[in-house]
């Protein structure tokens, strides 16, 4: 989960005339102010170890708090859905999440929607917070030019010392605004790809229906 939660942003932007002779970091940096100012954004990320297992992610976000997520672990197929609205959240785990965490077999199906203060999550239980931080770190590379799913793009190569296993590359729009479009890690510890769609797309965030409130239980 780290890996989603700390990935951060590149930069890119093609308007103008003339050859573009931006560097890699200058690249990274336009594309991190454009994010940063996003009044909603989609983030799909899929992560993978050496041995296949791993975890799929989903979240809408405004980037500050209200969004919504999902996150999928394939290899023993617990699923976690969540709300988040401000301080709480409201959070749908499938029965095989429910066996995992509490280690125990469970009767029937899950089917409510649980109401739970956002300060009771905690790290690596499937809780997306809604904030992203679109930031830069290591050392940027320009790459060469392509195409995200048919948006012309650039790519930039980042290395950090504190990351000896592996790079990032990051995929830039050099068409319209610079968003963010993609980024990829490689290493020798495990494979994540995180693609960004739903640039400022209006965001309907609303409390479900069939809830479990056990926000009173916390006092």
């Amino acid at each position: 989960m780290a890996v989603l939660a700390c990935l951060v942003v590149a930069g890119c932007s093609g308007s103008g005339s003339g050859e573009d002779k931006r560097s890699g970091q200058e690249i990274l940096d336009e594309a991190n102010k454009t994010m940063s100012g996003l009044t909603s954004v989609t983030v799909e990320g899929t992560t993978t170890n050496p041995e296949g297992k791993g975890f799929t992610g989903r979240i809408t976000t405004d980037l500050h708090n209200r969004c919504t997520s999902k996150t999928t672990w394939n290899w023993n197929g617990a699923a976690l859905e969540q709300i988040r609205i401000g301080e709480t959240d409201y959070v749908r785990p499938n029965r095989a999440y429910i066996e995992w965490w509490s280690d125990k077999p469970m009767d029937g199906d899950q089917d409510r929607w649980i109401k739970t203060p956002a300060s009771k999550a905690e790290p690596g239980d499937g809780l997306a917070r809604c904030p992203r931080d679109f930031s830069s770190f290591g050392t940027a590379k320009r790459g060469e030019p392509t195409e995200v799913d048919g948006t012309p793009a650039i790519s930039v190569i980042v290395t950090d010392k504190s990351v000896r296993t592996g790079k990032y590359t990051f995929y830039v729009a050099t068409e319209g605004k610079p968003y963010l479009l993609k980024v990829v890690y490689n290493g020798s510890d495990f494979h994540t790809t995180t693609s960004y769609s739903g640039f400022d797309k209006p965001l309907d965030v609303k409390p479900p229906t069939k809830v479990l409130d056990t926000t009173a239980w916390s006092h």
